[in-house]
């Protein structure tokens, strides 16, 4: 068959065999994509395949074009082309193959980050074993993506003979360009360097609960150089990297989400401590967002007016804790309203009367 084709294709004129074979190559290497991923989503459809459904959703464009110029580097000596012109043909589907290849690899990162996140959900209580893993994949795909880029990049540039006798020449002063890179990109170099130590020691990770320069919000994204926060109000704070190894922050979640919640009153020294000891743990009890582990009253200080109170809940999480902190704030000062409204801080003042009048002697 094979020599059949070669046969046929060698009584046709050189140019329009050329076309013949790169045009349907290509259009077979498409058609070849196409029937692969109808099969993909097929499996998807019956078997609720997760990878078959990531590679459908990540490669499908990257294969669009991989498929086709791969069909291409195969067929290609069938085109019949004299030897210069088949020599550049040959350089540009290479050059294709590099780059269309290195765009598989990179959106292959995201089907196995795919497969990581549908094992470990972020999403469930007590996953900070799934924040640990999330963040070091996270920077390694980025790492991942990096090189790829890089290789593919240096693939391409040395496939030119100018550049690759460029490149031996720069060789020579490697070290003088090496310390002038180094000063010209420090600060960039300390931040990769910081990256790497975040995510391995993990200070922070993904999905963490800081405060950091006032602002409270969660790690949303870590990069290269930067790490997003998302505060409470949508805001987006951008901090970079080498600051949480070098500036002091608070991190909530480090070892646990659970959280103390602290509600401060200033009541008379005439409130019973008790009755409103017993309102806390009717409060707590019938609330969903206490733990159940902490539920305490103290006078922590007897001020010259007021006594001021001290209310200690527990919460599964900060935004759990910052909600059970308002609940209880509430419900104890209505407790207080309505049954000793007479305990709520007051000013004291002693207002004394003219002096009686003392019958004149007669």
């Amino acid at each position: 068959m094979k020599d059949y084709a070669t046969r046929l294709l060698g009584e046709l004129p050189d140019g329009l065999t050329a076309l013949l074979v790169i045009g349907g190559s290509l259009v077979a290497g498409w058609l070849l994509k196409v029937a692969i991923f109808w099969g993909l989503r097929a499996y998807e459809r019956r078997a609720g395949s997760e990878l078959a459904g990531s590679v459908v959703r990540h490669l499908g464009s990257a294969m669009a074009f991989f498929v086709p110029v791969l069909v291409v580097a195969i067929l290609l000596p069938l085109a019949g082309l004299p030897p210069g012109p088949l020599e550049a043909v040959r350089r540009v589907v290479g050059i294709a193959s590099i780059v269309t290849f290195a765009w598989v690899l990179m959106r292959a990162m995201e089907v196995l980050e795919d497969l990581v996140l549908a094992h470990y959900r972020l999403d469930r209580d007590n996953n900070l074993a799934v924040r640990k893993l999330l963040t070091q994949l996270q920077f390694v795909k980025k790492i991942g993506v990096s090189l790829i880029f890089f290789v593919a990049l240096a693939l391409v540039l040395m496939s030119f003979a100018t550049v690759r006798r460029i490149g031996a020449g720069l060789l020579t002063s490697a070290g003088i360009a090496s310390v002038i890179v180094g000063f010209a990109a420090q600060r960039s170099l300390s931040n990769l360097l910081a990256g790497f130590q975040i995510a391995f020691t993990q200070p922070i990770r993904i999905d963490d609960v800081l405060v950091v320069e006032g602002e409270w919000g969660r790690v949303e994204e870590i990069t290269f150089t930067n790490v997003i926060m998302k505060l409470w109000d949508e805001r987006r704070l951008v901090l970079p990297l080498d600051y949480f190894i070098e500036k002091p922050f608070q991190n909530w979640t480090r070892t646990s989400s659970q959280l103390l919640g602290t509600v401060f009153l200033h009541v008379d020294y005439s409130l019973p401590v008790d009755a409103l000891r017993a309102e806390l743990a009717s409060i707590v009890a019938a609330t969903p967002r206490w733990d159940g582990r902490v539920a305490l009253i103290h006078v922590t200080d007897a001020k010259e007016r007021t006594l001021e109170l001290r209310v200690l809940v527990s919460a599964a999480d900060a935004s759990t804790a910052f909600e059970l902190r308002c609940e209880v704030r509430e419900k104890l000062v209505a407790f207080i309203q309505t049954n000793y409204p007479e305990c709520l801080p007051k000013t004291r003042a002693l207002v004394e009367g003219p002096e009686p009048l003392v019958p004149a002697a007669s």
